[in-house]
């Protein structure tokens, strides 16, 4: 929960979207032919009478795509647009990390700040929470949305101070700084860090520091809306199909995955962050550097962005799920490309980060290579079955089971995956492939998966 989805060209200038971000339909037939050839990859992933999503793509400044796919609302039959407001979920997390950014630069806080400092009642248990700590996910507070009961309670409307009444006094999950565990009490406590020092609301925070300034007149915190406009129903997948998703008080997500948006608002924040708005040259790239423990290790996230490569350049990127929704956005930097897929269904036929992984590797001229299946002996399965090591924490296992090769990591549910080669898996309905390695002996020695262009290795540990 707040984790770490057809219309032509001249609907959407009858659509009206916003002047910085419309499409032109006199622009280069190049740039039309890359929208297009965009367009035919995402869109078989969303069916017209299902819940879908809204994709906006600019390249250097400009708007490469911008579309919407299925129903706002099925029960209603609404269809999408592309101005259609979604919950971001958990991309709400760059945008409180910046505010709290804020206050560093004009001298309100240090990133090595006790968090006691500004919440002195706030039990750390004899060790040093910093606010760094909390922007890295490196605090060792357990995350609230994965406590026992966190569902069950969802629905009721919370204080602040309430909120973190409910997981203040669990103890540690580890020391601060020695691991990386995506958290949603730390950002939680951003949020009223936030209020502390400004004396406002998150709310009223961010709208007056970050959305009027940069002219994001349909993001919000949810329920505090200033513009009217069209919203999509959340769906989540029921016993006979597609449903309503369960109800949530929004005072519950709060600055860890509170706020609506649409892809125009969204790329608008994109061309701010390109500019160097609202922050100094070094506090926007240490947003985008990753942390590193206090082992040495790099955490791969920074400050509200997770850091990575995609097809091997340099992205900084975030994802959401919230009752309802699932989101992603993602950054190519040096490449000038952004990506936001906003969906409304919390249980999407395919993941809006593989949607926006596929567009903005198209948009650079890189796409993912498309898969076609092929039989292999069982005997090369069974060679491939045993335990493969992630890190201290998880493993990976494969085995053969009537003919497929199913894979089961640590806590996750198992997976088919679907052979392209002897030696190479994709996993269906992702851009995750594994590909097995032999040793000098001819032994099976590791896999290395590649998940939407980053690369690891996971050595072999043990038999099936």
């Amino acid at each position: 929960m707040f984790k770490l989805s057809a219309l032509c060209f001249a609907t959407l200038v009858a659509l009206h979207a916003p002047a910085a971000f419309a499409q032109d339909a006199a622009r280069p037939a190049s740039e039309q032919a890359l929208a297009s050839r965009i367009d035919a990859a995402i869109a078989p992933y969303y069916k017209a009478d299902a819940p879908g999503a809204t994709v906006i793509v600019t390249q250097d400044g400009k708007t490469v795509l911008r579309k919407a796919y299925g129903m706002a609302d099925v029960a209603k039959g609404k269809a999408m647009t592309p101005d259609t407001a979604l919950r971001l979920g958990s991309i709400t997390k760059q945008f409180t990390a910046v505010a709290i950014l804020m206050l560093l630069d004009e001298g309100k806080l240090a990133l090595d700040d006790d968090i006691t400092k500004f919440l002195p009642e706030y039990p750390t248990r004899a060790k040093r929470i910093t606010i760094e700590h909390l922007l890295t996910h490196t605090s060792g507070i357990v995350s609230y949305t994965s406590r026992a009961g966190f569902e069950r309670n969802s629905t009721n409307d919370m204080s602040v101070a309430g909120m973190i009444d409910t997981f203040k006094n669990d103890p540690l999950d580890f020391a601060p700084g020695t691991r990386f565990s995506y958290n949603n009490s730390g950002y939680f406590l951003l949020g009223a860090v936030i209020e502390k020092i400004s004396g406002q609301s998150y709310a009223t925070f961010i709208e007056q520091r970050i959305f009027k300034p940069l002219d994001m007149r349909h993001t919000a915190y949810e329920g505090h809306e200033r513009t009217p406009g069209p919203r999509a129903a959340g769906h989540t997948k029921g016993w006979f199909g597609v449903t309503s998703s369960k109800p949530l008080s929004m005072s519950q997500p709060y600055a860890a995955g509170a706020l609506v948006s649409t892809v125009d608002d969204l790329a608008r924040w994109d061309a701010a962050i390109t500019a160097g708005k609202l922050l100094k040259p070094a506090t926007w790239q240490k947003a985008h550097t990753s942390a590193v423990l206090a082992d040495g290790k790099p955490t791969n996230y920074g400050y509200g962005w997770q850091i990575g490569k995609l097809r091997g350049v340099p992205m900084v990127a975030h994802d959401g799920g919230i009752n309802g929704f699932s989101t992603s956005a993602l950054r190519l930097p040096q490449q000038k490309v952004y990506v936001a897929v906003l969906s409304n269904s919390d249980a999407p036929t395919v993941q809006p980060d593989m949607v926006a992984s596929k567009a903005a590797a198209i948009a650079i001229g890189n796409p993912f290579p498309d898969f076609k299946a092929v039989k292999i002996d069982n005997a090369l399965l069974d060679a491939y079955a045993g335990t493969y090591r992630i890190d201290a924490n998880a493993t990976r296992s494969f085995k053969r089971d009537d003919g497929k090769l199913v894979m089961q990591r640590t806590n996750r549910d198992p997976v088919i995956l679907t052979p392209y080669a002897d030696d190479r898996f994709f996993m269906p309905a992702s851009l995750t492939t594994f590909v097995f390695a032999r040793n000098d002996k001819g032994e099976v020695s590791h896999v290395v998966v590649d998940s939407q262009g980053s690369e690891m290795i996971n050595q072999r540990v043990g038999a099936p």
